[in-house]
């Protein structure tokens, strides 16, 4: 009994469509220069590139609002007063400090 049972299994097996069908399958799958996996590797790396791409096109939309910024003269005053502590004659600048945001400067450095 126990041979008739292998025989129905690998009566598939003796067409000679179905013995050219397979190993062409998993060559086309796993092997070939346009498989499966390669498909999927360049489609994640596309996706990758593609956010990227989003990143920076917002990275330079925000960049341009800070020129845009900049071209005017109180925008120019600003930067000057907040980021170089300039001031004007005739004026004192007193720097005030909180505790929470001199943890983060000394986690910075």
């Amino acid at each position: 009994m126990p041979k008739k049972k292998n025989i129905k299994y690998l009566k598939p097996f003796k067409n000679l469509f179905v013995i050219i069908l397979v190993p062409f399958a998993i060559w086309m799958l796993f092997f070939d220069t346009n498989s499966f996996l390669i498909h999927h590797e360049l489609n994640s790396e596309m996706e990758d590139l593609e956010n990227e791409k989003e990143y920076y096109k917002k990275e330079i939309e925000k960049d341009n609002k800070a020129i845009k910024e900049l071209k005017t003269e109180e925008g120019i005053e600003k930067l000057a007063r907040e980021k170089y502590y300039m001031k004007k004659e005739n004026e004192e600048i007193y720097i005030i400090e909180y505790e929470d945001s001199l943890a983060k400067q000394s986690n910075e450095k």
